[in-house]
């Protein structure tokens, strides 16, 4: 090809993108819809006279010194119901309230001014990519840590199209999180979404900082939703520290921060993740906790009158956890992977609270931690009799699957009959089985225990197990 026809083609182009760029300008509504505050009962905005969708961003201006953002959640009776993303003192009757612009982009070269859908410009999009490694921000993506200007590559949108299930990768491979206890007995695949199920102050956070800095992802994406503010510091410094924080990206949206910048930083953690994942990274994405996800929603769907259901909890609760949920694992062929862990906080250590009960119906496995272990000093304190990974079978092999079920069963058959033994009213020898478990309990203890400043990878883990319980392959 001739460089003068080159050059002419490149002008063309430029010429039908220019054009596209006046014509989007001419169909852009240059109208300013705007309306007034009628309402503010608890949590809910009313006002009259908004021309919006719901999930529009709007600023409620009482003066010029007083504005608050806020989101449209719903409508009814001729009125509209924000949700603020602030505290709403000092807005009165008759406060202004004016939709955002949208996110507004640029034609591309090449691409017609038809590909462009005019639902993908009413959705909140925010900053994503590999500049926001080591970054700890918000739930509208502004930086936190004081590190300067954020450096990013693209803005994403905060939703995402169902993934095809017949297009998603099966679990297959396994991903090492650094853990013994669990590389070796609930061996976590790609792809898979967990739960760690588990009451207050049994260890969980440290858990999760052992994984987030001892697993082999490739990016991390750390979601901190409605926990206390004081253990977001906490949680970066003490917990994941300089080398876990080096790859990963933390959104905070503690617990005194509004139900839809609770909600938004999930959705948000999960988009940073996706971003990962489409650039063919695998991803593991702990979400602190989906229980206070699910609290907030349940705040937002009552304030704007949706009926109580399960202990409170309304319905649009269960569609919007694993609406979330789903987002997670893999994708196509030739994308990576998002390894998922949501902390289910058991109330009263209730593991039939309506929210762990849902959890444990959506994802891919639990892991549960319990009061008991912490109390005697045994952390992780993961209850390996009540835990599973439901996808472990189709990873490992025979072998490393039958050694794990014999510690379970060793471990189990000494829990039961621990209270015979510690009075003394076991005889040895009246149970050959249990006369085993008691001299394997030790060993098994010790392997279950790991401090936090200790990496166990994978190969060593399953080493370990071999160690306590040597099969021959043919034994299997």
């Amino acid at each position: 090809m001739s460089v003068s026809h080159a050059s002419d083609n490149w002008n063309e182009m430029l010429g039908q993108w220019a054009g596209q760029c006046r014509e989007r300008v001419s169909q852009a509504d240059s109208r300013v819809w705007r309306g007034r505050v009628t309402r503010v009962a608890g949590l809910v905005i009313e006002a009259t006279g908004v021309d919006a969708s719901v999930g529009t961003a709007c600023l409620v201006e009482q003066s010029e010194h007083n504005r608050i953002e806020a989101e449209v959640v719903g409508f009814g009776a001729g009125c509209a119901f924000l949700m603020p993303m602030g505290d709403v003192s000092g807005i009165r009757p008759g406060a202004s309230v004016t939709p955002q612009s949208l996110e507004w982009s640029i034609p591309q070269l090449g691409r017609p001014l038809a590909a462009f859908r005019q639902e993908e410009l009413q959705i909140r999009h925010l900053p994503v990519g590999d500049g926001l490694l080591g970054r700890v921000l918000d739930a509208n993506g502004r930086a936190l840590d004081g590190l300067g200007p954020l450096v990013f590559e693209k803005k994403s949108p905060l939703t995402a199209p169902p993934l095809n299930p017949i297009q998603r990768k099966p679990v297959r491979e396994v991903i090492d999180v650094g853990v013994r206890a669990i590389n070796a007995l609930l061996t976590v695949g790609k792809g898979q979404r967990l739960g760690l199920f588990a009451g207050s102050g049994v260890g969980k956070s440290v858990l999760l900082g052992m994984m987030a800095k001892y697993s082999t992802a490739d990016r991390i994406v750390v979601g901190l939703i409605g926990e206390r503010g004081r253990e977001v510091k906490e949680f970066i410094e003490d917990i994941l520290g300089e080398e876990g924080l080096a790859r990963s990206v933390v959104v905070a949206a503690p617990a005194d921060t509004s139900p839809l910048l609770r909600m938004q930083g999930a959705a948000y953690a999960t988009t940073l993740a996706e971003n990962f994942r489409e650039q063919g990274h695998d991803v593991l994405l702990i979400m602190d906790s989906l229980t206070r996800y699910a609290m907030a929603q349940r705040e937002i769907a009552l304030s704007v009158g949706e009926a109580p259901a399960t202990k409170g909890y309304p319905p649009s609760v269960f569609a919007k956890l694993p609406a979330l949920v789903e987002r997670a694992g893999n994708a196509g062929e030739h994308e990576g992977s998002i390894t998922a862990f949501y902390t289910v906080l058991a109330e009263g250590d209730d593991q039939q609270d309506p929210i762990a009960d849902c959890a444990r119906a959506i994802l891919d496995g639990h892991f549960v931690l319990t009061r008991k272990l912490a109390e005697s000093g045994h952390y992780p304190a993961i209850d390996i009799e009540q835990s599973i990974s439901r996808v472990m079978h189709g990873m490992v092999d025979p072998v490393h699957f039958e050694r794990a079920k014999r510690l379970k069963a060793s471990f189990s058959r000494y829990l039961r009959n621990q209270d015979l033994i510690s009075i003394g009213a076991y005889a040895k020898g009246a149970d050959l089985e249990l006369d085993k478990a008691i001299e394997q309990f030790p060993a098994i203890r010790e392997f279950l225990q790991q401090n936090i400043s200790d990496r166990a990878d994978f190969e060593t883990s399953v080493a370990g197990l071999a160690t306590l319980f040597p099969l021959q392959r043919g034994a299997v």
